[in-house]
Parts: C-alpha cells; sequence; structure tokens
C-alpha cells in the first residue's frame, strides 16, 4: 500500500493545507485512536506539542478525533517530543501524540505516533491507520466519548527523569553553559534541567511567540550561539531543534560540532567503561566516512541504515546496540530513552567534559571527516529520479567516485526536495558530481 499521509517521521507540512488541516488531524485522532482501542480498560492518548501558533488548532482537532472514539485525552502543553515517549510510557497510555513539525519554520506542523510502548509506530501500525482513514470513523455512543484534562507536573516529570540520566557522583559545577533552544518545546525544561545540575546557564531561544521557532536560532541555524559562547567566554554552547530531539553542540572556540562528531564521543567514553553494547553504533548512511574509520580504529563497527531515527533505532533493537542517530544530532541511547532526546544527549556530552577536564574542543573532534556535500533541490511533481537524464548523471558520478567516495540521492520524507549528498577524498571532485546531478534534477 503506498503512503499517502506517514513520510519518514509521521505527518508533517504546511499548515491550513493537506495533509495538515484541522479536518485530517481529526481524522488522525479517530483513526489511531481506532486502532489502539484493544481491551476493555478506559483508554488514554498522551498529547504534547511544541510552541508554534497551529498547535492549538491541532490539538484541539485531535483532541476531537480521539474523543470521539472513546478515547481520554492527557495534554502536556509544550514539552520535548522524547518526554511525550516518556510519558505515553509512564502513564500507561495507549498511544502519544507530538504535534510538531520538529525543526522546520512556524507556518508548518506535524504528527509523530508514540505506542504504549514509548517507541514511534511500526510501517504496519502506520499502514493501518491510513486505511482506516480512508473509511468512516468508528464513532462510540454518547456515553462511551472519552474526556479531555491537562496535567501541570509534565515538564517536572521530564526534568527529573533527564536529571537521572547524568552520572549521579559529577556534577556541572563551574562548567558555564549557552543553551539554545530555538524558542521551541525545551524553552523551560533544558535551562531548568542544566541550572539544577549545577552549571551556569546563559540561556537562548527560550522567549516562543509563536512564530519564531527554529527562527535564525536552534540546531539549524547555529550562527548565534556561535557568537554567545565566544562572547561569554562559555565552555559550550548547545542548541536544540524545535521539539528537541536532536542537538548540536559548540565548542568554546565557536566551532560546531555534528552529530557524527557527538556519536564518536559516547561511543568511545561507553566502550571504555564497558557500557557500549553491540560491538559499536548505529547511525545512517549520510554519516561521514571519517566516523567510519574512527570507529574501526578502536575495534568497533558503524552499522548504516536509512534515514530517519525510526530505522537507526529498529537496527539499535534488532543488534542490540544502545548508541545510535544521525549526523544531523538526532542521538538515540537506549539505555535512556526509546527516541532521540537533544536534552539526555548534551548530559552525557557534558559528563564526559566534566571527567575528561579537558576543553570541549580537544575532546569533542575525534576525527576529520572526508570532504562532504549535500545540496536540496525542490521539485514541483512528479519522479524526477526515474528519468533517463538523472540516472545518467548518477550512474556517471558514482563512476567518477569509484574507489575514492560515495554517493547518497534520496527524496525527502518530509519535503518536496530530492537531497544529493557526495564525500570522498577529493573536495573538488565532490562538488562537481553533486552540482551535476542537481543540475539533472532541475531539469527534469
Amino acid at each position: 500500500m503506498t503512503r499517502k499521509f506517514f513520510g519518514t517521521d509521521g505527518i508533517r507540512g504546511r499548515t491550513n493545507e493537506p495533509p495538515m488541516t484541522a479536518e485530517i488531524a481529526q481524522r488522525v485522532g479517530q483513526a489511531a485512536g481506532a486502532h489502539f482501542l484493544r481491551g476493555d480498560h478506559r483508554h488514554r492518548v498522551v498529547i504534547g506539542k511544541d510552541t508554534r501558533l497551529s498547535g492549538y488548532m491541532m490539538e484541539t482537532a485531535m483532541i476531537s478525533g480521539f474523543t470521539s472514539v472513546g478515547m481520554d485525552v492527557v495534554m502536556v502543553g509544550p514539552v520535548p517530543t522524547p518526554a511525550v515517549a516518556l510519558l505515553t510510557r509512564s502513564m500507561r497510555a495507549d498511544l502519544g501524540v507530538m504535534i510538531s513539525a520538529s525543526h522546520n519554520p512556524y507556518v508548518d506542523n506535524g504528527i509523530k505516533l508514540f505506542g504504549p510502548d514509548g517507541y514511534k509506530l511500526s510501517d504496519e501500525d502506520e499502514l493501518e491507520i491510513e486505511k482506516l482513514l480512508e473509511q468512516p470513523p468508528l464513532l462510540v455512543a454518547a456515553a462511551a466519548i472519552g474526556r479531555s484534562k491537562k496535567i501541570e507536573d509534565a515538564r517536572g516529570r521530564y526534568i527529573h527523569f533527564a536529571k537521572s540520566t547524568f552520572p549521579e557522583e559529577l556534577r556541572l559545577d563551574g562548567l558555564k553553559v549557552v543553551v539554545d533552544c530555538a524558542n521551541g518545546a525545551a524553552y523551560e525544561v533544558a535551562p531548568s534541567a542544566l541550572w539544577e545540575l549545577g552549571a551556569d546557564v546563559v540561556s537562548m531561544g527560550v522567549s516562543p511567540n509563536g512564530t519564531n521557532i527554529n527562527d535564525r536560532c536552534g540546531s539549524t541555524a547555529p550562527e548565534a550561539l556561535q557568537a554567545r559562547v565566544v562572547e561569554e567566554g562559555a565552555h559550550i554552547g548547545i542548541a536544540l531543534d524545535g521539539d528537541a530531539d536532536r542537538l548540536i553542540v559548540v565548542d568554546e572556540q565557536g566551532r560546531i560540532v555534528d552529530g557524527d562528531q557527538l556519536m564518536a564521543m559516547i561511543a568511545a567514553n561507553w566502550a571504555e567503561r564497558g557500557q557500549l553494547r553491540g560491538g559499536g553504533l548505529v547511525a545512517t548512511v549520510m554519516s561521514n566516512l571519517g566516523l567510519e574509520r574512527y570507529l574501526k580504529g578502536k575495534g568497533l563497527g558503524l552499522f548504516r541504515t536509512q534515514v530517519g531515527d525510526r530505522y537507526v533505532l529498529e537496527a539499535m533493537r534488532s543488534r542490540g546496540c544502545n548508541v545510535g542517530g544521525e549526523q544531523s544530532g538526532h542521538i538515540i541511547l537506549s539505555d535512556y530513552s526509546t527516541t532521540g532526546d537533544g536534552l539526555v544527549a548534551a548530559l552525557q556530552i557534558l559528563a564526559c567534559l566534566v571527567e575528561g577536564r579537558a576543553p570541549a574542543s580537544e575532546l569533542l573532534h575525534r576525527f576529520d571527516p572526508l570532504p562532504q556535500l549535500l545540496k536540496n533541490v525542490r521539485f514541483g511533481g512528479g519522479a524526477p529520479l526515474e528519468t533517463a537524464g538523472v540516472k545518467s548523471a548518477i550512474a556517471s558520478a558514482e563512476q567518477r567516485l569509484q574507489g575514492t567516495g560515495r554517493l547518497v540521492i534520496r527524496k525527502s520524507g518530509t519535503e518536496p526536495l530530492i537531497r544529493v549528498m557526495a564525500e570522498g577524498e577529493d573536495e573538488a571532485l565532490v562538488e562537481e558530481v553533486v552540482d551535476s546531478i542537481c543540475e539533472a534534477v532541475s531539469a527534469a
């Protein structure tokens, strides 16, 4: 069955345009609710959101959908995506929902669904929900309609959990940390957790107004954080995205440290402590060859998956690995969480910094990455990757890179984009092959 609504990370799009309309959100609530009505207990769904303006509309519509099929709703307000996963499990809910478009601008929104175990839904569950979306809703009798309520301690619960993942024998006293919360879901919880652990916290992106989420701030726009870290003389900077399931780090010199370097540090540290499982870590096809070579030098493996943190997690579970993630900063530490968690990953990095007693610039840059270039080409419709011109350009690029690099071409699962990535020993060659494929896609 072809997916109509779900992409690589839930459902996402521009608000008030399909599939991000109130009507479809209500239908998703009805379909997902009906799918998870199992047994004769009182059913419950946890709904969280980030800070974008359309969250109110989407939340209200989904509450209408869930209650109409007999589910009670617990609203937890603006919290990180991993908090929804955590609360779904801890509150014994049947389903969790995060209303967020992650790192996208405020005009977009999305719906991420979690099962009762706190994990993102399987392909099979999503396909079943898609089938139900095409059918009339399974409305319950008036007496069985669900209720909704809001709980006020959700953020406190998550802060307590995040702090519990930090080594209890360590403190952040004397460490100056700049944290950029992207005017998003972690605008309260991240600064609070860091401060309570002893850090001297400088906060940025903590004044959400509904439209400034990810606006020149956060993990996808770290320039302001880089400048602030240097200006403040801070030891480290942490940038989260809109729903706080990813992070990018800035060292004390203002240099960016991406997810590959962070995973290398955590994996090496855990391996030394005997905590690393599975013989290595799981990452996607986008992770740099430098990471693979670094891990190999330590007797560890890099197990690659297709792009998407859900696929990383599936591979982690099947291989028995407890560290995985993406170059973009989605880092999954399955000892603590069922999904990517920017704050928890940041706390592991800070623990390494405290233990290492060396500057972030020394500890965080574990390998020299190979030249890598990623460009996005927007397309209007059709299947540009199936055209003869694009196929020919890709074949030529692969031949030119043979033995010295690699090529990854994929269609975005959340936007109408073709993502073209190449890496190799020769930076000029990498740029040439990426440009040649982008030109072919644009002409398709």
